[in-house]
């Protein structure tokens, strides 16, 4: 037995040496281009329901005093396709989240493009309901082919068993993972290194888990991830040299909710992924309470903001998040093997 975990260990960690490799390679070539043809950020100067954004201006100008490229995650989208394409495809276990990954993509591309060459009201990207309603169709989709075309209709309940809920219920979970998923990621991407290092341990922990399923392939995608994200945030940590952009986070965040679902493990994505449902709670939490009590509950959102606005610095919000992020793992991990998802 131990040859064979060895041997699936070493498939895994050769893909994400991969990731790692072909990422550092390609990133003089991106900012090359970066540079060249001017992928700079736009600062965000509103709200999602149209509100000035005098917190978020004055913590992050220093940022904007220069020239700052976004857009990376088109790195990590080449380097995560070129290594499950060549090494990596499996219709039943790998094909499903790299088509998820460049949905998301294909999403954040179309964002990015926009914030980056756009003029006027609309440079800020797309309108929030036209993300949600393209990252929907990407997440209805896909959701239709897993229940569908693979035959999953049942989903695990932890500590329970299985629970039929047919297609129609499945393409709704899925669908719901996707997009939720896809947000809440988006959402994070705010200080330099927060959302990758927040996304690699989510994907790590997803990794042993389908590695312990036995779905090797899956765990191989979930490190070539991971690969990509390492590099990354080498080049990502205070202060950053570009940022991953829509295009990454979607990517990130879509790949995610669909490796949550091959593994049936969607309830455990709200444990491995908590620091995510908190960035994107927070969010939704001051929507409501400036609408219904009509004043700001946090000083800025999401969370890592207004932790940013009291005085914390950014290396120790993301910091922190980190080692938040890494508990949450291994708590998902001890909960899919104790609750019977592997």
């Amino acid at each position: 037995m131990l040859p064979i975990i060895s041997d699936e260990l070493f498939h895994g960690l050769l893909l994400a040496l991969a990731g790692f490799l072909i990422s550092m390679a390609l990133t003089p070539f991106y900012t090359h281009f970066a540079y060249k043809y001017k992928f700079w950020k736009k600062q965000k100067t509103e709200t999602v329901d149209g509100k000035d954004l005098p917190v978020m201006r004055k913590l992050h100008a220093h940022k904007f005093k220069h020239v700052f490229p976004t857009m990376a995650g088109l790195i990590g989208v080449v380097a995560v396709t070129v290594v499950t394409w060549a090494f990596n495809l499996d219709r039943g276990q790998t094909w499903l989240p790299l088509v998820g990954f460049l949905g998301g993509a294909l999403v954040g591309v179309i964002d990015d493009v926009i914030n980056i060459f756009g003029s006027g009201r609309g440079a800020a990207g797309l309108r929030g309901p036209v993300k949600f309603i393209l990252i929907t169709i990407v997440g209805v989709v896909l959701g239709w082919f897993f229940a569908v075309k693979l035959g999953w209709t049942t989903m695990l309940i932890p500590f329970f068993g299985d629970l039929e809920i047919g297609v129609v219920g499945m393409i709704l979970i899925f669908a719901f993972a996707v997009v939720a998923t896809s947000n809440a990621v988006n959402i994070s991407d705010g200080l330099d290194g927060l959302s990758g290092g927040l996304a690699m341990m989510a994907y790590g922990a997803f990794g042993v888990i389908a590695l312990f399923q036995g779905n090797i392939l899956l765990f191989g995608f979930c490190l070539t991830v991971v690969g990509w994200l390492l590099s990354y945030i080498w080049f990502n940590v205070p202060p950053a040299r570009f940022m991953m952009g829509d295009t990454g986070s979607f990517a990130l965040g879509a790949g995610l909710g669909v490796v949550a679902m091959m593994t049936n493990s969607f309830l455990l994505l709200p444990v491995i992924g908590l620091p995510f449902v908190i960035e994107a709670g927070s969010s939704l939490l001051q929507l409501f309470w400036k609408k219904f009590f009509h004043h700001k509950l946090f000083i800025s959102a999401p969370l890592h903001h207004h932790l940013e606005a009291k005085g914390w610095g950014e290396a120790k919000i993301v910091m922190r998040f980190w080692i938040v992020a890494g508990v949450c793992a291994i708590m998902g991990v001890f909960f899919a093997a104790t609750g019977g998802a592997i």
